[in-house]
């Protein structure tokens, strides 16, 4: 179910999925990996399900990660981290990045922003 409200909007994990099967129904594939769900202004939020391998290339944009199933790993230049259910990973533009390690039931939100090449602003990450 879509709830649209007049200052937010909400979508399901659920939905997500349904939108990305549905997607590689109608186009008789079973590798179309993401589906775009909604966009506003630089902002551009998917629903991605690698199936077997990551084939992402750098993206020119800054992207965030919210992983709502599956437990793996994921390489960013030399970096590897474990990620699973619930976990955010953040990506700035132009690195090599991709999730490796994974099964057929994986799947994210993915969130793309900015301007091409990235955000400037330093990161205030917050560990608490």
């Amino acid at each position: 179910m879509v709830m649209i409200m007049t200052k937010a909007k909400h979508r399901e994990v659920t939905q997500a999925r349904c939108a990305l099967s549905l997607k590689q129904a109608s186009s008789g594939e079973t590798t179309a990996p993401f589906s775009i769900l909604f966009t506003h202004g630089s902002l551009v939020i998917e629903v991605y399900q690698p199936v077997t391998t990551d084939h992402q290339k750098p993206h020119d944009r800054d992207e965030c990660y919210v992983i709502t199933e599956g437990h793996r790993k994921f390489e960013m230049g030399d970096e590897i981290v474990s990620f699973g259910p619930g976990d955010f990973l953040s990506v700035p533009a132009g690195p090599p990045h991709r999730f490796t390690d994974f099964d057929n039931t994986m799947s994210t939100w993915v969130m793309f922003y900015g301007p091409n090449g990235g955000e400037n602003a330093e990161s205030t990450e917050k560990t608490d």
